[in-house]
């Protein structure tokens, strides 16, 4: 599982990955030039990018999250330091902006991280599990959160090893982002914009951390903050956003530093073009085009996430099936269309329905064509290279679709690229100092009491865990 799709806890962070702390992080230095051109607003005012920035309460700004956990829990808005998540009104996009000769400006693209050889597998996954982001705890409970990383990792780490060997034996998502950050950064320079490009990783090298420092080193004095999933999720982008501010705030430099955070970008006419582009090219490799039934497979999240934590992603994914559809019917391509949710794991209920029964179902309703879209996904890596192109493809042939198509991530695509960029100079006029607050209940005092009855009922769960048969042998096999 390379995607990260759980869900939110505490913006607190905990500094468990640098056992291994090596610079192995790539960073981008450009030439010199002045950005002297104005910004070219070519979208509507709903594809603008979604930033957090520095803004008084009466705002005219729309506001992207509403009053609820996510706005609380996560982002910490309009509470503290006046910040606030919010889109460009239209007087600020069609402005001028220029930078003086000695400002020096960053981008900085997120991203999950993947294993590189078999044996990052175990720890990728610990770093993945350690993430209370991506494993929920009860607050009881939550001083086992690096124990139980630690025993879900190496119970997993064997399939998961598989499904990396079948692939190649590691994850190409640090190669593609690094060549996303290459094109990047000229697109930026093709607009007279000078930008060191910066890649951060959140579980595995190089890590967020590493590029931060790395940033601070540079004397980068403007950042730009873009996350590379084009949805916002308390998982993926969420989690990222509560590293950085985990590290802003222990530092003075950082706290002051002017950023913007483009929190999703699934609206953007380029991103929605881009995808468009590629659906009909592949659509036009099948015998009967306009009998292909197009399925868009997106990672999904528990449904605790959305329904309890407030997480947008489900709406902001079917208004990005949606807004696809309405390009392609655009161009006069009609096809009926499915979204399903795919990598789910664990006992509890996914947002459904599930990319592995929807294929079993279409394939019996008599469905002979399909051409499968991971729409979550930018870049290729195990869930679109296994999942997708091995797993369920042999799902579907064996369920009765005879014809199998599969649409490439966007990787490099030039539009999708030169569409990002257009949206990091849209967010450079925004960007401000970025809230490190937070009103989390674990900035409480100390509880005496409350700590014995954590340690107490956590060492009688945690022994039963350890006591099952699986564990034993699991432990056994991993680590001896």
């Amino acid at each position: 599982m390379e995607a990260a799709s759980l869900s939110g806890s505490s913006l607190c962070y905990c500094n468990y990955r640098f056992s291994r702390l090596i610079t192995r992080g790539r960073y981008i230095a450009s030439a010199s030039r002045n950005f002297s051109e104005g910004i070219n607003d070519v979208d509507k005012p709903s594809s603008k990018p979604l930033i957090i920035s520095s803004s008084d309460s009466s705002t005219q700004n729309h506001s992207f999250l509403s009053n609820g956990p996510i706005q609380k829990r996560y982002l910490n808005l309009q509470t503290n330091c006046a910040i606030g998540v919010c889109t460009f009104p239209g007087n600020v996009a069609e402005s001028h902006y220029s930078h003086s000769a000695e400002e020096k400006l960053g981008v900085l693209l997120l991203n999950l991280g993947g294993p590189e050889t078999l044996n990052d597998v175990q720890p990728f996954l610990f770093n993945l599990f350690a993430d209370p982001d991506i494993i929920r705890l009860p607050r009881l409970l939550r001083f086992l959160q690096r124990p139980l990383a630690k025993l879900i990792s190496v119970l997993r780490a064997p399939k998961s090893k598989e499904g990396y060997a079948a692939i190649g034996g590691g994850s190409p998502l640090r190669k593609i982002t690094d060549e996303q950050a290459d094109a990047l950064r000229m697109a930026l320079e093709s607009k007279n914009v000078c930008a060191n490009v910066y890649v951060g990783m959140r579980y595995w090298f190089p890590f967020t951390e590493e590029a931060i420092e790395q940033i601070k080193r540079d004397r980068i004095t403007k950042l730009v903050v873009l996350p590379l999933y084009p949805q916002f999720s308390i998982s993926t982008t969420g989690s990222s956003i509560r590293v950085l501010q985990s590290v802003f705030k222990e530092d003075a430099y950082l706290s002051r530093l002017p950023v913007s955070v483009i929190l999703s970008w699934y609206q953007r006419q380029g991103y929605i073009r881009s995808m468009a582009d590629l659906i009909e090219k592949e659509l036009g490799k099948f015998a009967k085009p306009e009998e292909v039934m197009i399925f868009f497979s997106a990672h999904g999240v528990p449904v605790s996430y959305v329904e309890d934590a407030g997480d947008p992603y489900k709406d902001q994914m079917e208004e990005c099936i949606y807004l696809i559809m309405q390009e392609l019917k655009a161009r006069g391509i009609g096809n009926d269309h499915t979204l399903a949710y795919q990598s789910r794991v664990g006992p509890v209920q996914w947002l459904k329905p599930y990319t592995d029964e929807v294929l079993v179902e279409i394939g019996q309703k008599g469905v002979k064509s399909l051409l499968a879209i991971p729409v979550s996904f930018v870049s290729e890596h195990i869930e679109t290279l296994e999942e997708i192109d091995m797993e369920y493809k042999h799902l579907a042939l064996e369920s009765g679709i005879e014809n199998w198509g599969r649409v490439p991530a966007l990787g490099c695509n030039s539009l999708f690229i030169t569409d990002l960029a257009d949206a990091v100079v849209e967010a450079l006029p925004s960007a401000k100092a970025l809230s490190t607050k937070t009103d989390d209940a674990e900035e409480t005092e100390f509880d005496p009491l409350s700590y014995v009855v954590k340690i107490f009922f956590g060492s009688i769960l945690a022994f039963m865990l350890l006591l099952t048969p699986r564990v034993i042998l699991a432990f056994r096999n991993g680590l001896f």
